[in-house]
């Protein structure tokens, strides 16, 4: 059997709950008078506030399980439980999927010695604990983010909030761009500022697929490239009718005197159907254009980038250099794809204010442009 994962600080985003003497004491399906255990609720509200999504993976009736979680007051704190007769690891494996995470982002928790070493030898990626470990989890270090952002506080929510368009698509009728327009999303890019680097910072940790460079950048760093006058990192926010979805996504451009380099693309997996990361795209070919100078993009893959690559090259992306792992994309900036008509775009544009340090900046009134591509007839 291969041995556990080393633990890294704040590399867990999903921890995966059995029920029965684990998250509660007594049998439900016996008849137990099942009853929550204290330093279950208490890691409960703590995980969930660092931002850390909770889930189940049980073995009982699931109408049975699911009312006595809302009767013990609790069923709002887990996102696509997995409760019936299947296996622990198969139901782990759909939760990971459901939330769009890799399953070294996964941790499972369960008194069952059997049920452990099961989900340990399907899935040797997931970190695998005992119901014991209860007591100490919110000490764990895999569970601790360097930072608690306001996205952190309100992940759980955000997350819900998705379940509910899901559900809300599923039962639409009539094509997508008829679906998206009804959502009434709303799209804000502007210069990052210091209070947005935290949530930057958790954005480059916490994203694996649609980042083009698979680096993570520090606070520090991300705060080096805001006050440089040779660099602009942008950041975006999404809202539509049902809430928030915080900020969704990153660029950063390293910037010479006749040559731009987008240097890292990336956008929240939450997002990955609502076509917003073309709008990013877009919106730094238009800046590239207004300046007159040339814009190149890096990227080096991962084993789960592919679809950032797609998506400069969809762009009109084009490889003109590639130094080992790094492949150098140019635009040719003839042909910008249009802002989709379902979105309304907020442009809050950034000035130098005139002998002022490049740090200092004066913040113009924003541009809001609702889509520049008409609905099709």
């Amino acid at each position: 059997m291969s041995s556990p994962p080393p633990a890294v600080p704040g590399s867990i985003k999903v921890l995966v709950w059995d029920l029965d003497n684990t998250l509660w004491d007594g049998t439900l399906l016996e008849g137990d008078a099942v009853r929550l255990r204290p330093v279950a609720v208490a890691a409960l509200r703590t995980l969930d506030a660092r931002g850390i999504l909770l889930s189940i993976a049980s073995k009982n009736d699931h109408d049975q399980a699911m009312e006595k979680l809302r009767e013990l007051g609790i069923e709002e704190y887990f996102i696509y439980p997995h409760i019936g007769w299947s296996s622990k690891s198969s139901g782990v494996e759909s939760i990971a999927r459901s939330i769009n995470v890799g399953l070294d982002a996964v941790a499972f928790i369960d008194d069952d010695p059997f049920e452990r070493d099961e989900v340990r030898q399907a899935l040797p990626q997931v970190r695998v604990l005992a119901a014991g470990a209860a007591a100490g989890l919110v000490d764990l270090p895999e569970l601790m983010p360097r930072f608690i952002t306001d996205e952190s506080a309100q992940r759980r929510r955000m997350y819900q909030a998705d379940i509910e368009r899901h559900r809300a698509e599923e039962g639409f009728q009539g094509p997508r761009e008829e679906f998206l327009a009804s959502l009434g999303m709303k799209l804000a890019i502007h210069r990052a500022r210091e209070v947005d680097l935290r949530r930057a910072e958790e954005l480059t940790v916490r994203t694996n697929q649609l980042n083009t460079s698979g680096r993570t950048y520090s606070y520090e760093d991300l705060d080096g490239f805001r006050r440089s006058a040779d660099h602009l990192l942008l950041i975006a926010g999404l809202a539509d009718r049902y809430g928030t979805y915080g900020k969704i996504g990153l660029a950063l451009i390293a910037k010479q005197e006749r040559l731009w380099t987008l240097k890292l693309l990336l956008m929240s997996c939450r997002v990955i159907s609502r076509g917003v990361g073309s709008i990013l795209i877009s919106h730094v070919l238009r800046l590239a254009q207004a300046a007159g100078i040339r814009l190149q993009a890096e990227f080096k893959a991962t084993p789960r980038n592919r679809m950032m690559l797609v998506a400069y090259k969809f762009a009109g992306f084009r490889e003109v250099a590639k130094h080992g792992e790094l492949l150098v994309f140019e635009h040719p900036l003839d042909q910008v794809q249009a802002f989709p008509h379902y979105v309304q775009i907020e442009l809050a544009e950034e000035v130098q204010e005139e002998g002022a340090a490049p740090a200092s900046t004066v913040a113009a009134p924003a541009v809001t442009i609702v889509g520049d591509t008409p609905p099709a007839s």
